[in-house]
């Protein structure tokens, strides 16, 4: 695989980007950072998705990716809050689907098994090795490295997926949880 990748974390409050440069086996950091929303009433959610939107269209502008990877929402215990996440995160999807860019989808287990080697690392563990693995001067802030994390883990899995891909027809699954299933 070579190419920039941009790895997003969304959240309603802060959403963290990472773009990293892949070539073959190498990794170079390249930008990081978060879009807050804070400038934006908390009862602005129209406001605060706007944020998140401009904002990821423009570290799409500035750094060039060639992909994009995001996190999956998981469900939170609290229904509210995951549906504003959920918002967040399709703010965050529109943008860069507007801005032409492929979307790879992982969660937060792949995401920590992929980085840290164990899918229940907690946040500081993460960072640590972010910064290990693209050789970075200090930690990223927890949102930058989740993305940076997850640009690190399409580097790895992407190209395993895509050699899958043109190898063999991926079949649709069908998830069982719903009645009939749900095809996707």
């Amino acid at each position: 695989m070579k190419g920039r990748i941009l790895g997003i974390d969304p959240g309603l409050q802060s959403t963290g980007f990472g773009v990293v440069e892949v070539d073959g086996r190498g990794l170079a950091y390249v930008a990081s950072g978060t879009i807050r929303t804070k400038e934006a009433a908390q009862s602005d959610l129209p406001g605060r998705l706007k944020i998140i939107f401009e904002g990821v269209r423009e570290v799409i502008a500035t750094y060039a990716p060639d992909c994009a990877s995001v996190e999956i929402v998981f469900v939170n215990v609290n229904p509210q809050s995951t549906l504003l996440l959920g918002q967040a995160r399709g703010a965050a999807l529109a943008s860069l689907v507007a801005g032409g860019l492929p979307v790879a989808e992982y969660t937060a287990l792949q995401l920590k098994k992929a980085v840290v080697g164990h899918g229940h690392a907690k946040k500081h563990q993460v960072q640590e090795m972010v910064a290990r693995l693209l050789q970075l001067p200090g930690l990223p802030g927890k949102d930058a490295a989740d993305a940076l994390g997850l640009a690190i883990t399409h580097a790895h899995a992407g190209a395993s997926l895509a050699a899958m891909a043109r190898v063999t027809a991926l079949a649709p699954r069908t998830h069982a949880q719903y009645r009939r299933g749900r095809t996707y």
